[in-house]
């Protein structure tokens, strides 16, 4: 665990200390696109932040490569060059989007050939275990066409789930704890080797999203891109194909004694069959809702919209940062209500948590206005956000305001346009006045 906490720490600070350069280097290279009408932000924004995190992942690799308990991984498999190979391809075709807007299709055809190459070196699904059939074992055609799906499934789910600042590198981290634990349990518990690849690029999945995170929250200093958001979807579907298709079911002994028992044991195994939908169980809904939408009214499945979920979550009421957090609040429920389920598929206090979390998650959607604030007495102690605003007497009149309602609701303050989370708090009139008066006739 040390090891992999080690490398956990070594990618995520490579990650962040390396996404300022990249931004002025976005900055530099003019990667700011215009704001588009489905976008959220107010100001344009540097992007090209996938090129941190992949220089994330490079340094992750290269120091477990490096370790003494990490690099049998290297040893025995292919999978981790294989993988590096395929987020190359993915990365390079994110940065060319990033800057010049390329064609969904050829980013489509991008993906393909970033799966096929992964394949090519081994990283592919060889098997499927079955409930009531047993282990399955595929062709070589059906394990490439399954591979190459689920990597363009995961990469466009993320990829569509990228539109509120945090959004997608939190989700993916949370994806990718959940499936950490998973498959840390495969390997450590069950003591099969094939499980630590997936081990080793879940825990480097998670340091990618680490140390991006602190430069991406609101109001974000830069964007991933699709050179991240493509990238982390496809890391993230090389973690799932590499447990789902290389571990073999037999050798954890679950289809042994009655048929009860088996079911039962076999849990841990047929989890890798949903758990790589349920941890990106959202995006991937967010995904069909679109494809759905654009079909039935007569637009492409790759036209832009802004009828995903998080802008109805903006739509109803709800603030940026609440959205977002409302996000990461199903998608852990899901991934980690999944993970707990296979851990321990008899105990009914699961079942109870999971539904008491889901009512606190509805009535939280169901409170889109909803400001908590905090008692006279703490009102030195919380941010200015969670205070009441005093009332102050009109300006030239010497009334004092009234003794009973001596707090007021703080009122929403539209935002003018043009400007972000960050230049929102200053103030906007008085410094256009200073311009003004700054300027010769």
């Amino acid at each position: 665990m040390r090891d992999y906490l080690l490398t956990l720490c070594v990618t995520a600070a490579v990650t962040y200390l390396l996404t300022g350069p990249v931004r002025k280097f976005a900055i530099a290279a003019g990667a700011m696109p215009e704001i588009r009408a489905r976008d959220v932000h107010r100001e344009p924004t540097p992007r090209l932040g996938g090129i941190a995190m992949f220089f994330g992942l490079c340094a992750g690799l290269l120091v477990a490569d490096h370790l003494t308990n990490l690099n049998s991984v290297f040893e025995l498999s292919n999978e981790p060059r294989a993988l590096l190979s395929g987020a190359a391809l993915i990365w390079l075709i994110g940065v060319l989007d990033d800057k010049f807007e390329i064609d969904a299709l050829i980013k489509l055809g991008g993906q393909m050939i970033a799966a096929g190459v992964m394949v090519m070196q081994g990283l592919t699904i060889l098997w499927l275990p079955i409930p009531g059939i047993g282990t399955v074992a595929l062709t070589q055609w059906q394990g490439t066409l399954l591979t190459v799906a689920l990597v363009v499934i995961t990469i466009n789910a993320v990829n569509f789930v990228d539109g509120l600042d945090g959004l997608a590198a939190g989700m993916v981290c949370i994806a990718a704890a959940a499936f950490f634990l998973y498959a840390y349990r495969i390997w450590y518990g069950f003591t099969i080797e094939a499980a630590a690849p997936a081990t080793l690029f879940a825990v480097i999945l998670m340091g990618m999203c680490l140390g991006f995170l602190p430069h991406n929250m609101h109001p974000a200093r830069i964007f991933m891109g699709d050179s991240g958001s493509m990238l982390i979807g496809l890391v993230l579907a090389a973690s799932a194909i590499s447990i789902t298709g290389q571990v073999d079911p037999d050798a954890l002994k679950i289809f042994e004694g009655s048929t009860r028992e088996a079911t039962h044991a076999a849990l841990p195994v047929f989890i890798p069959l949903l758990l790589p939908l349920t941890i990106i169980a959202i995006p991937v809904a967010d995904l069909v809702l679109a494809i759905v939408r654009r079909t039935w009214n007569g637009q492409s499945p790759f036209a832009a919209d802004r009828g995903h979920l998080h802008h109805r979550l903006l739509e109803i009421g709800h603030s940026h940062s609440r959205a977002v957090l409302i996000m990461y609040f199903w998608s852990a429920l899901i991934a980690f209500g999944t993970l707990a389920y296979s851990v321990h598929s008899a105990s009914m206090w699961i079942v109870l948590v999971i539904v008491a979390l889901s009512a606190i998650g509805l009535v939280l959607l169901l409170l889109p206005r909803f400001t908590p604030r905090a008692p006279r007495w703490a009102e030195a102690f919380v941010p200015p956000r969670y205070r009441r605003r005093r009332v102050q007497p009109a300006a030239g009149t010497t009334e004092a305001p009234a003794p009973s309602p001596a707090y007021e609701e703080e009122e929403r303050v539209p935002v003018p346009a043009g400007v972000n989370g960050a230049t929102a708090l200053s103030a906007l009139p008085e410094l256009h006045d200073r311009r003004k008066a700054g300027t010769r006739g």
